[in-house]
Parts: C-alpha cells; sequence; structure tokens
C-alpha cells in the first residue's frame, strides 16, 4: 500500500488540505495527515480545528511515496520557514520520490529549488515564487516527480491526478463516479 505524508500547519486551507487526504483513503492509500507545531492539533486558515494524525517529530517519513503541501495563508509560509519540512522535502526529491503541494504551498518548493527547470501551476499571484518553473496557469500540472495545484477548485482534480500516480487509472476513475464527480463535470 502507498504512504503519503500531508504536512500540515497553523493557517492550513483546510478543502486543500482535508479533501485530498479523504480522496486517498477513500482509494486504499495509506494517507497521514503529519502537524509541524509541535501538538497534533492544527488551526486551519477559517479557525477550524483540525487533528492530525501524528507530529513531524513522530512520524517516520523514510517510507513516504508521497509528500504533500496543502495551501493556505500563513499555513504556506509556515511550511516554509520549518526546517523539518525543508529537510523532508529535499531528501524525497533528491530520492527521486513524488512531491505535491497545492496553492499558495509550490512557493515551498520554489524556495529549495525543487521547480528549476519545470513546468508548475500555483494559486495566480504566487508564480513569483517558484523560482525557475515555467507556470502553466492550469489546474494541475504534473513534471517529473512534482504535481502542483492552483487552488482550492483545483483540488479534487488534483487529488485525483495524485490517486491515480499512486494506484491506477481505474481506481481513479472509479472514486470519481461514486463522488458523483463526473456527474458535476457534465453538468457545466
Amino acid at each position: 500500500m502507498a504512504k503519503v505524508y500531508e504536512f500540515m500547519a497553523n493557517g492550513t486551507e483546510e478543502i486543500e488540505a482535508l479533501t485530498v487526504i479523504d480522496v486517498l483513503r477513500r482509494g486504499g492509500v495509506d494517507a497521514r495527515m503529519v502537524s509541524i507545531t509541535g501538538s497534533e492539533y492544527i488551526e486551519s486558515s477559517h479557525g477550524i480545528v483540525i487533528k492530525c494524525d501524528t507530529t513531524i517529530e513522530q512520524a517516520d517519513l523514510s517510507d513516504a511515496d508521497f509528500l504533500l503541501l496543502p495551501g493556505g495563508l500563513p499555513g504556506s509560509t509556515n511550511l516554509l520557514e520549518h526546517e523539518g519540512v525543508r529537510e523532508a522535502l529535499m531528501k524525497q526529491a533528491a530520492d527521486g520520490k513524488r512531491i505535491g503541494a497545492i496553492c499558495a504551498a509550490p512557493m515551498v518548493l520554489g524556495d529549495l529549488g525543487l521547480l528549476s527547470g519545470k513546468r508548475a501551476t500555483c494559486y495566480p499571484g504566487f508564480e513569483k515564487y517558484m523560482d525557475g518553473a515555467e507556470y502553466t496557469q492550469d489546474i494541475f500540472t504534473v513534471d517529473g516527480n512534482i504535481i502542483t495545484g492552483c487552488g482550492p477548485a483545483a483540488t479534487l482534480p488534483y487529488s485525483y491526478a495524485i490517486l491515480e500516480m499512486l494506484t491506477d487509472k481505474d481506481t481513479a476513475e472509479g472514486l470519481k463516479e461514486g463522488m458523483m464527480f463526473n456527474r458535476l463535470m457534465q453538468a457545466r
């Protein structure tokens, strides 16, 4: 079973954090929320208190197939400034493993140089923090081991893409159908 760890900070955008965890768990992926606050609890960007599965101090990230960064402010800034998050991302990249970031969070990858020469997307206005990246403006963009998403409305397509990367197309398509995502897209 694939293992995913999502870093959670105070000020995290809740839809971007919780939706991807929900989709991955529904798809059979071992997806865990990792608090970087020193406690299992974080307070989201809209004042919702979320209990995470573990803390960064307790987590063993060595078996991570994917590391994820939800967006939101000041959540993305808090992720950017956390040395443990930075070290984990650099090791994940050095090992050629997958990393995802959505909304404002691609700025963390940009600051670490992980987007240099890659295509990437983010919340409009944050592209200036994606050093060396080609800004796509797409809903989500996959380039090599990195997937980026543009913001809250992109959360479901971004999550299904990650699920497909970790499982297979049939699993992701089945979940899209079961969650009525395909019906939503047809209703436009």
